[in-house]
């Protein structure tokens, strides 16, 4: 959705300008006794703010540069929202984790941006409240450390099927990815097994996700915050392409949250459901007297679940795949290290996972060389707040801005190369950075991590142990450079690339050799 193109951004900043003034409608909500400056920041222009000195494709960079001139806490204005950068970790942590209890709500806007485009049901952006503590409640119960350890089997099986679909077609490696991640996801949320292709019920819950992360940006929800009038209009009015692009969303939302949840209400009634999220809940509701809106939670966190989990893990594998093509001298030293450790015989295991610190390195590198949610999810402030003597205003937009804590050259030196050394100390064991941040922070930070993380280490390390990742060739024999491109959004991968999966099995590699070594 082009911004600019799409709302006619410059036509309708001046005549809101005009009913804005008026009709006494500009914020007042910077309520400032103490007279306490706004963090420093870039100098917004009349009505729309700074909204033109953001670029579009990658907004993170844009902040990652103010913060070089104004510092790790930056105010601009989108619009009539206020807007706070926050650059580092160290005001991350002050902010969002010291100060967690007023730091842990979320943007009207953007919620009602979500709500707009079908996903009210979000438990990402549900406010800070009893609902949300509903949610999270049901997501700790399925995905905290303890019952994280109970899917690394599967999670290794999953990473079998991966390698086997890679063996066959090598070249739909983003679908195998894309599938493998789902895969994972929906076992743990739905006992669900899916197909290794074209998955009916994987289909309908990317078609929605792909068009919700295409949409829901916020810059879009800034102008629909301050345009609420548009959310309105009809669907047939020239230029209300957004408008027909949130109904169709609202339709594919509808279809994602019923399908995976029928199969296990179906399966529950033949009593052949297996141990899942959504089961294991829905049992858990069955032994008490619950209420309609207990079981929505339970259908409305599930679906979260699944939809944050699946795209963020298979957006890292493909930045993955792409540091590999890049950088062939990284991908031998970890080969060298499975080959020493593991053998050539099997598998990496999880058992093995201590004893393999670069291939933990390249994983903690990938976390960091470009992050999967490079603005994290914006917070909001629950109350006004003073920082260092700066005011933060109530309502503001806290933005994490993941992006430059990787770019920190006092801690990551040369922060555009791809160096799992940073991450190794002078012994060659693994250092104490787990690059935390990049699972966000606070009471808001991913639940689904210990998953994440487990999930992203097996099929890495399955990976490197079967095949070398290496460029495409013309017709002549020349390697084809690669300059990605990379997807904008609320979470940000590569754009399709060329690349070959070469087995590293001396005389070739059959399906019946691989499953061998399972």
């Amino acid at each position: 959705m082009a911004l600019a193109m799409d709302y006619r951004l410059p036509a309708l900043a001046i005549v809101s300008l005009v009913a804005y003034t008026f009709a006494g409608l500009w914020p007042s909500r910077r309520r400032n006794p103490a007279g306490n400056p706004l963090p420093p920041g870039p100098t917004p222009l009349p009505v729309v703010g700074n909204v033109f000195g953001i670029k579009p494709s990658e907004p993170w960079v844009s902040y990652t540069n103010w913060g070089k001139t104004y510092g790790d806490l930056v105010y601009s204005r989108l619009l009539n929202q206020d807007i706070i950068v926050i650059n580092s970790e160290e005001v991350a942590k002050d902010l969002l984790e010291r100060r967690s209890n007023n730091y842990s709500d979320r943007p009207e806007i953007i919620r009602m941006t979500n709500d707009f485009f079908g996903w009210s049901f979000n438990s990402v952006m549900v406010p800070y409240s009893d609902r949300w503590r509903l949610h999270r409640r049901l997501f700790h119960q399925a995905f905290r450390p303890e019952a994280a350890l109970n899917y690394h089997q599967m999670q290794l099986r999953k990473a079998r099927e991966l390698l086997d679909n890679l063996l066959e077609a090598p070249a739909d490696y983003i679908a195998h990815i894309q599938t493998h991640s789902a895969s994972i996801i929906m076992s743990v949320v739905y006992g669900y097994e899916t197909a290794p292709r074209d998955d009916p019920i994987i289909n309908v819950v990317d078609r929605a996700v792909n068009l919700a992360v295409a949409s829901i940006k916020p810059e879009v929800a800034a102008f629909l915050g301050f345009f609420p009038f548009l959310r309105h209009i009809p669907s047939w009015l020239p230029g209300a392409s957004f408008k027909r692009t949130a109904l169709l969303s609202q339709k594919y939302a509808d279809d994602m949250i019923e399908a995976p949840f029928q199969y296990v209400e179906k399966n529950m009634a033949a009593g052949t459901a297996v141990p899942s999220m959504v089961s294991d809940s829905l049992k858990r509701a069955a032994e008490h007297d619950v209420t309609d809106s207990y079981v929505q939670a339970i259908k409305e966190s599930s679906v979260t679940a699944f939809a944050a989990a699946s795209e963020t893990t298979a957006s890292t594998l493909l930045i993955f795949v792409l540091a590999m093509v890049l950088n062939p001298e990284v991908q031998e030293r970890a080969q060298a290290e499975i080959d020493s450790v593991v053998g050539t015989v099997r598998l990496p295991a999880f058992e093995d996972r201590a004893s393999l610190p670069y291939v933990e390195a390249v994983l903690r590198e990938t976390l960091r060389w470009h992050p999967a949610v490079p603005l994290s999810i914006p917070h909001a402030t629950t109350s006004a707040d003073v920082y260092e003597g700066y005011f933060i205003p109530q309502g503001a937009t806290i933005i994490m801005n993941t992006w430059a804590m990787t770019r920190n050259e006092a801690k990551y030196p040369n922060p555009e190369e791809f160096r799992p050394e940073r991450f190794l100390n002078a012994d060659g064991e693994i250092n104490d950075d787990t690059v935390s941040f990049a699972f966000g922070a606070g009471r808001r930070i991913c639940v689904g991590r210990y998953i994440a993380d487990a999930s992203l280490w097996s099929a890495i390390a399955s990976i490197l142990a079967i095949f070398k990742i290496t460029k495409c060739k013309d017709n002549q024999g020349n390697e084809i450079d690669v300059n990605p491109k990379w997807t904008a959004g609320v979470t940000s991968h590569p754009h399709d690339f060329p690349c070959n999966f070469v087995p590293r099995t001396p005389g070739g590699l059959t399906a019946e050799k691989l499953a061998q070594m399972y």
